[in-house]
């Protein structure tokens, strides 16, 4: 299940609290640590927590924390199955008409981070994450605002959601990829757009989407 980056360094501060102290830290602590001055922004994310079973809580206890790890023999041993995978937010992806290719356009989210839990996606270097704008993808439950979380690669099977990079117009577009002898059909996912048809030689594949997050808070 996925964490906001926010949620994800209050669980890391939580855990490197209590390997200090042996307790848990107060919500103010945890506020003035993850730099949110507000107590009842700092509960909310805990309860998000809470509800993705990540930690334990008390409300009637000031430090009642206890961060839930998984037991011998579930997930990765030494508790991997806690580990966070930090992915680069690289910029949008067009659901929709094609658009500037991350890379040629401003990225409003440089030097930001996705953070994962590992059981969600590999912890790979190549790994980074797009904005998607538009809904030509919607019937694939991708939703304009989600983050789709993209394996770099350079080739695609019949049929997989990819990151198209169409040469001669310099753009990227999300779709489903369908090779159709010197033609590359790109395929939408909503009955309200048409596909694209691109010649295969003008198509690049610049990635092949690994998970959709849809972030709450």
């Amino acid at each position: 299940m996925s964490l906001s980056d926010r949620q994800a360094r209050i669980l890391e501060f939580i855990d490197a609290y209590v390997q200090e102290h042996n307790y848990p830290p107060t919500i103010r602590e945890i506020g003035k640590a993850v730099g949110i001055s507000s107590t009842s922004v700092v509960k909310y994310n805990l309860e998000r927590l809470q509800e993705k079973k990540k930690l334990e809580r008390s409300k009637e206890v000031s430090r009642g924390l206890r961060l839930v790890k998984p037991a011998p023999g579930n997930g990765d041993a030494g508790g991997a199955g806690m580990r966070l995978v930090r992915v680069p937010k690289l910029g949008l992806i067009s659901a929709g008409q094609p658009i500037a290719a991350a890379g040629q356009q401003d990225n409003p989210y440089a030097d930001d981070t996705l953070t994962l839990t590992a059981d969600l996606v590999p912890d790979r270097a190549n790994l980074y994450a797009l904005r998607v704008q538009g809904d030509s993808m919607i019937d694939a439950l991708v939703h304009d605002g989600d983050w789709v979380i993209i394996e770099h690669r350079e080739t695609a099977e019949r049929g997989d959601m990819i990151v198209a990079w169409i040469e001669d117009k310099e753009e990227t577009t999300l779709k489903y990829y369908h090779p159709e002898g010197a033609t590359v059909r790109l395929q939408p996912a909503n009955p309200a757009y048409q596909p694209i048809y691109v010649p295969a030689a003008q198509l690049q594949v610049q990635g092949k989407v690994l998970a959709i997050v849809r972030q709450l808070a």
